[in-house]
């Protein structure tokens, strides 16, 4: 096991320069690579004017060395979760300026080669140099600036509490590093220890089992919503022996998701409750039935208000501690989570529990999972997204949408007034989540809007894609198009490919260009369509077939790019 190097002198102190820092692709990185690209980074920040500097960019070991070059450069890092056009126009307002893998139309900066050699000093610990920002799970991001020595301070407790359990086993992970789990965890930690991480992340299950079978014993960084989706059809036996630890946060572990961890990885998780304001702040491990509780990690100190959390930790700004949203049940020995007490709304004035229903639809059999929302309006409506379960899906294909949307909402009949019951529904595959795991309440309203089209996923792998998509007649797509015999636009169809495209592939910021793009058929109001999907990652192109009973309606390639 390594020596646990302070992060404010990683690179003034450094490792052996064949140290392994992390691997690509099979090719190990060794701290030398990291050292030098660092620099490339620092220099390429240094001459760039401005303080804040948004910074995004897929591969985990470029990522780390932009982040140490920028804060070598006296940068501060803003850490968006993703570069949506929404994302960027936000952020536009906010920096100077954007570094990485960000559409061409930022100008995004590069890493320069180094015109000389880099003389690294210790890194300021009280400097303000990062910016994180919360889930937006309730709301708009809200954006978290940090202290170096902050998170410094929580990676030299993090080794305290765990170090000696991973005996300097690498890191793979399903979570990005855009978010402060996976920075800390995957990055910042494993940079400390002088313990390799994997440059790329693990998006399917295939993925995982196929990494802890080649790579030996590892660490896995891990989600709730990525540990509840372990198809027991995998060859989990040939993974359980590499597994050397395993770490969860971003939300409680269902308890069937922590019954498939114990058969199938073999093991109960670390789970860690925290957020981007307080960091960590309690951990559990369930591999027994007396250890429900949150314990608080060490330096932190907890208090109940209300009936709501509160954390004192050295981790956050200070000050009288961090009033939490959820709700808490505080003894000797650890606390235990009762849910959120900010999701209480007021519908025709009544007072509606939106954990409440959520609960009743899960217990009507018919759905696997259920988020309400409240949505904007004139008048204030409950919205639901949900994942229908087996039996759902059957009522759904026997008595179509109205007959499910009745059925759910019989079950929730009894527990609020009729005026209050939830008016609009949305059923898909998954509820939508970011690349922390999370779901954010901004991205379930926007499955309500009326150009996106209701979509059902039929079958998955990591290159391709099948689904039905139910073309309403009430597609505002139609309208003006054409008044007499409204059809579905040929670039609504690109739209759609794209859209669903994002959801299930990790495609590149830029739209390079259209290739062999046919449109056969028209498709008109009404239409049950198939949508099929072709992800070739190393061409950057996404290929693309709509079709119905009626034939074939369009095909394509759409190529995608990044920065050079």
């Amino acid at each position: 096991m390594a020596e646990l190097l302070r992060l404010d002198s990683l690179l003034s102190l450094g490792r052996p320069p064949g140290w392994p820092v992390a691997w690509r692709d099979g090719q190990w990185l060794s701290f030398a690579d990291f050292s030098g690209r660092a620099a490339a980074w620092q220099q390429a920040f240094a001459a760039s004017p401005g303080r804040d500097w948004a910074l995004y960019l897929h591969d985990s070991f470029d990522f780390a060395a932009a982040l140490f070059g920028a804060w070598h450069a006296g940068k501060r890092v803003y850490l968006p979760a993703d570069v949506l056009p929404a994302t960027v126009a936000r952020l536009a307002g906010q920096v100077d300026g954007f570094a990485g893998d960000l559409p061409h139309t930022q100008q995004p900066l590069r890493p320069l080669a180094p015109s000389r050699p880099t003389r690294w000093s210790s890194l300021d610990r009280q400097a303000q140099a990062l910016v994180v920002y919360t889930s937006g799970s309730s709301g708009e991001p809200v954006a978290i600036p940090k202290r170096l020595g902050q998170l410094f301070d929580e990676v030299e407790t993090l080794a305290a509490c765990w170090e000696g359990e991973l005996d300097g086993a690498p890191v793979l992970a399903t979570v990005s590093h855009q978010h402060i789990y996976g920075l800390l965890f995957r990055l910042l930690w494993p940079l400390a220890a002088g313990r390799p991480f994997d440059a790329g992340r693990l998006a399917f299950p295939e993925d995982i089992v196929a990494a802890l079978a080649a790579r030996g014993p590892a660490v896995l960084v891990a989600s709730p919503a990525h540990l509840k989706r372990l198809p027991r059809t995998l060859p989990w036996q040939t993974a359980r022996p590499g597994l050397r630890a395993l770490f969860s946060s971003g939300g409680p572990l269902s308890d069937e998701a922590l019954a498939d961890c114990r058969e199938l990885l073999g093991q109960a998780p670390v789970e860690v409750y925290g957020s981007s304001e307080t960091g960590g702040v309690a951990w559990r491990r369930r591999d027994q039935p007396a250890a429900a509780l949150w314990r608080a990690l060490p330096r932190v100190e907890l208090s109940c208000e209300d009936g709501a959390l509160r954390v004192h930790s050295p981790y956050q700004g200070g000050g009288d501690g961090f009033l939490t949203a959820d709700r808490v049940r505080l003894g000797a020995d650890g606390f235990e989570l009762l849910g959120r007490a900010d999701r209480i709304v007021k519908i025709e004035e009544k007072r509606v529990s939106l954990g409440a229903l959520e609960r009743l639809l899960l217990d009507s059999g018919l759905v696997e999972e259920a988020r309400v929302v409240a949505l904007p309006g004139p008048r204030l409506t409950l919205g639901v997204v949900a994942v229908p379960s087996a039996a759902g899906w059957r009522c759904y294909d026997e008595s179509g949408k109205r007959g499910l949307n009745g059925r759910l909402r019989a079950a929730l009949a009894g527990a609020v007034e009729p005026s209050a019951l939830p008016r609009r529904w949305r059923y898909g595959w998954a509820l939508p989540l970011d690349s922390q795991g999370k779901t954010k309440e901004s991205d379930l309203i926007a499955r309500f809007d009326p150009r996106r089209p209701s979509a059902r996923l039929q079958a998955r792998s990591e290159e391709s894609a099948l689904l039905d998509i139910d073309v309403a007649a009430t597609s505002p797509f139609f309208d003006g198009h054409f008044p007499a015999t409204p059809i579905l636009p040929g670039v609504t169809q690109l739209e759609w490919a794209v859209l669903f495209g994002r959801e299930l592939f990790e495609l590149p910021a830029d739209f390079l260009r259209l290739e062999a793009v046919k449109f056969q058929q028209v498709i008109p109001p009404g239409t049950l369509l198939q949508l099929e999907l072709g992800w070739q990652a190393a061409r950057t192109t996404l290929s693309f077939r709509f079709s119905s009973a009626a034939g074939q309606h369009a095909s394509g390639r759409i190529v995608f790019g990044g920065p050079a």
